[in-house]
Formats: structure tokens, C-alpha cells, sequence
């Protein structure tokens, strides 16, 4: 048998996902292009991974450049994948009207007993400026058996009603939910429940004195870690408890990529934690791409990537121009 022969034999015999890189970009919406503030899931039923995310109306060209409503009717769209590299347009989510509204953001999905559970921003209608008077928001809580139909759950009583931007991890045998409150300068707090249903504050403050939104908080290493979104690049915090935090030096995707449709900061993350190893999934707006120069419009595009975190002394770091060549491995 030949050197050759036994080459391509052995190749043949390497799993899929062995020769596949995760591309660039990552995904794109096919329908308005505007793809942000993912969470990724593991369909058990399917046995592959559902991407939920913010399906923003990029390709909306209002006359007022200022005019943010592209950014409002807002549905939750939906891809899926075998490995977290490839992923498929799978529509969008479809949700009871009575517990959700017009406009929808950032979904949280967290999956524990055969149910999947979902918080998801809502704000009631269609606004034209950031913070314009009058505009609300809340996070509702669903569950789902099957991420297709889902029921309405409660609305936790959060305190403010310009909350958004819910990160949900189980600490021990209680439940913690982080998210931004608008009302206390963009802050992240945290609330703790023993079922899912009923929540009280974790602590008297926010969780660091700086604004910031999309909080994710996940488990690696033997630490708890949150990476937030600060618009200069996402902050890094860690925890022993997931209570008291201590903020990372250094924040991660704050340099623009090299590579095209990765030329801006890394904004709103998930972190899906898979066989010891932890990836970032986050998105960049398009105004750094030779289009914009001739579509004053462009920016609004946004789309998804993937690179995988590094820990080293307690430090995270992320090198966004390596290429993630091993995807996501399915959860027995």
C-alpha cells in the first residue's frame, strides 16, 4: 500500500467536523442581514444546535440616519447545526402574543429537565431614538419541550421596567439571572431564585461599577466567568461564588479583526462551554466593510462569529484571527 493510499484512507476516516473551519463570516441572516445577540442550544430531540438571535431590520434604510427603528419589530430568528461551525437559516421563533410584544431581543435559552426555558427582552412598540421617553422593556420567561412551541411563563419582578439582556446559570441548587437595568446607569445585576419562578436580589449593588449589556455567565476552569458587553470590546470578570467579581485588565474583541466581516469590535457574546473547551460567539457591525463606503446604511448590517477563549493564570483571552477547526460535539 502506498504512502498516499494510506493517507487518504486515514482521512476518510477522520470525523467530519476534523476538516472543517469555522468560516467567516460564522452566519449572516439571509433575510434582513442583521443577526445579533445570540444563544445557542442543544436540541436533544434533533441532536443538533439551535442558534436563537435578535433578527435586527439591517437592510431598513429609514431618511433619518439617527432614526433607530431598523433596531425595533424586532422578530427572534433561527439557525441550526451539527457542529456549531455550519449553520442553516431556520426561520423564525413564534411566540404567544400575550406574554411577548412588536419588538424582541437578545433570548437567553437554558435547557434542565427535558424543558427548555427562554428570556426574552421585550419591549412594547417601535421607538426612533435610544432612551426615548416613554419607552419600557421586561424580560419574560417561557418553556418549551421541543424549541418550537413555547408557553408563556411569568415576568419577574426585577425591580425597573427598563430591563434587558437576561444570563441565566444554576450556582449550587439555586438560579441566578444577570441583566442590564437601564434605570440604574446601565448597571448589571443579578437576582436568585430556588425554582425559576420566584426571585430576589443578589446582593445591594451591581455587580461592577461600569455600564454594560448581554452579560453571559458560564463555568470553565473551575471558575465562574461573566464577558459583557462595554462597546469598547467585551469585559471579563471572574468569580469563585458567582457573586463576587473581580473585572479582567484586559477585554476581549476590543481591536478590530483583519479579516473581512471581522473588521469591528466583538459585541453582545455567548459562550457555549463543550468538551472542555469554550467558544465565543459574538457579533460585528459591517462599517468597517469596503460596502459601507458606498451605503451610509451598510453599518447597520451585523453579523455572527466564532473564536474559541483561552484561560491561562486566571486571565481569559481570545485570539478572533485563529481558526476554530474542531466544532461543537454533541451532549450524549
Amino acid at each position: 500500500m502506498s504512502l498516499r493510499t494510506l493517507m487518504l484512507i486515514c482521512a476518510l476516516a477522520l470525523p467530519a467536523w476534523a476538516h472543517a473551519a469555522a468560516p467567516k463570516p460564522l452566519y449572516r441572516d439571509p433575510v434582513m442581514d442583521g443577526a445579533a445577540d445570540v444563544s445557542i442550544v442543544f436540541d436533544k430531540g434533533r441532536r443538533e444546535w439551535v442558534m436563537f438571535y435578535t433578527n435586527r431590520r439591517a437592510t431598513q434604510k429609514d431618511p433619518d440616519p439617527a432614526d433607530v427603528a431598523w433596531v425595533h419589530a424586532t422578530p427572534i430568528g433561527m439557525a441550526t447545526s451539527k457542529d456549531g461551525l455550519a449553520w442553516r437559516y431556520g426561520g423564525l421563533a413564534k411566540f404567544p402574543a400575550q406574554c411577548t410584544g412588536q419588538t424582541l431581543w437578545a433570548p437567553e435559552l437554558y435547557q434542565e429537565g427535558g424543558v427548555y426555558h427562554m428570556w426574552l427582552t421585550v419591549v412594547p412598540g417601535v421607538f426612533h431614538r435610544w432612551g426615548e421617553p416613554g419607552a419600557t422593556a421586561r424580560i419574560v420567561h417561557l418553556t418549551s419541550k421541543d424549541l418550537k412551541a413555547w408557553a408563556c411563563g411569568d415576568t419577574p419582578d426585577l425591580g425597573s421596567d427598563r430591563v434587558i439582556d437576561a444570563s441565566v446559570a444554576k450556582v449550587g441548587d439555586r438560579y441566578r439571572l444577570w441583566y442590564k437595568d437601564e434605570r440604574r446607569g446601565s448597571r448589571i445585576v443579578a437576582v436568585e431564585s430556588p425554582d425559576l419562578v420566584h426571585w430576589r436580589p443578589l446582593g445591594d449593588g451591581p455587580v461592577v461599577d461600569m455600564a454594560a449589556e448581554g452579560p453571559k455567565v458560564f463555568r470553565f476552569k473551575d471558575r465562574w466567568w461573566m464577558v459583557a458587553d462595554a462597546w469598547k470590546g467585551l469585559i471579563v470578570l471572574r468569580s469563585d461564588d458567582a457573586k463576587t467579581w473581580t473585572l479582567q485588565e484586559s477585554r476581549l474583541l476590543e481591536q478590530p479583526g483583519r479579516q473581512p466581516t471581522d473588521t469591528a469590535k466583538g459585541q453582545h457574546p455567548d459562550v457555549v462551554v463543550n468538551g472542555g473547551r469554550a467558544f465565543l460567539y459574538y457579533f460585528v457591525h459591517q462599517s468597517n466593510e469596503p460596502q459601507a463606503k458606498a451605503d451610509p446604511y451598510y453599518g447597520q448590517r451585523t453579523v455572527i462569529q466564532v473564536a474559541e477563549i483561552k484561560e491561562d493564570g486566571g486571565v481569559l483571552s481570545v485570539d478572533r484571527e485563529a481558526p476554530v477547526e474542531q466544532g461543537l460535539v454533541a451532549p450524549k
